[in-house]
């Protein structure tokens, strides 16, 4: 027990763990007329409890936990540039071409940038859990997965999201941002690396991609031109973002493992 406990929260699990509250802190700090106005709602002199936004806190915790899971600076840090990076990309299409809209009408809003990294953090993990829990049962039961059977699943998912992806996007055609999130999209789906462990990263992003858009949804913290609470389109995007923030990790470390070597060969050279 005392191994697993180890291994679950590592040396860099507290440090995470840290900046996350942190990063929390310092969203509340400078945008506090925002944080003061959700307080409002509270009733503190009554029954509280009744007016606390629980799918919030649930969501907060869960994301708290999962984060600091076997957690390693050397790789969670790359997933937070990445996740940094993808969420200021994917906010600003959206803002830019009025897919959706937020309640304080920025565009997009820099307030909401921070929870990417956090829920690419927590998606990892999650994706991780479901591969080893993959791996487990057929070791378990001595049975295979015919890779053709996972291909087939790759391909319908991809293409079903890929389908409702063009209908959702339809009005906004004549903006280049959406042709350059079509193409990438495309790019990505059509040249898999791993059938399987993207599979499982589209379901957990889905995942929890579903709880956070009906929370912004339902408390209309973010609107889509569709007015649904959250529209299904919306939850399967979290799990395709998932899948080009690990492909764009992938490609980063393939870059910079080349630096590598070559400063290492030029290092050997000189000497």
């Amino acid at each position: 027990m005392e191994n697993q406990t180890q291994r679950f929260w590592t040396r860099d699990s507290s440090i995470l763990l840290g900046g996350f509250f942190i990063t929390i802190f310092l969203i509340v700090y400078i945008w506090w007329p925002l944080a003061e106005e959700y307080l409002a709602y509270v009733d503190w002199n009554g029954a509280w409890w009744l007016y606390m936004d629980w799918l919030l806190l649930g969501v907060f915790l869960f994301m708290s936990i999962t984060i600091v899971a076997r957690a390693n600076l050397k790789t969670d840090v790359l997933i937070v540039f990445v996740g940094i990076c993808g969420g200021l990309a994917i906010e600003s299409w959206g803002t830019q071409t009025n897919l959706w809209h937020y309640y304080t009408a920025e565009r997009p809003p820099l307030w909401i940038i921070p929870a990417w990294p956090i829920a690419s953090l927590s998606i990892d993990r999650i994706s991780r859990f479901l591969n080893q829990l993959f791996e487990l049962a057929t070791k378990r039961t001595k049975s295979t997965v015919d890779c053709s059977l996972i291909t087939a699943l790759y391909w319908l998912t991809f293409a079903s999201f890929l389908t409702l992806m063009l209908v959702f996007v339809s009005p906004t055609f004549d903006k280049s941002y959406t042709w350059l999130s079509l193409a990438l999209c495309i790019l990505l789906i059509v040249t898999p690396t791993d059938h399987r462990f993207a599979l499982l990263t589209f379901i957990a992003g889905a995942g929890l991609g579903y709880f956070l858009e009906l929370w912004g949804t339902t408390r209309e913290c973010w609107t889509y031109y569709t007015n649904e609470a959250p529209p299904f389109f919306a939850i399967l995007a979290h799990g395709m973002a998932a899948v080009a923030f690990w492909r764009a990790g992938l490609l980063v470390k393939l870059v910079l493992g080349k630096v590598m070597i070559v400063r290492e060969q030029r290092v050997v050279s000189e000497e």
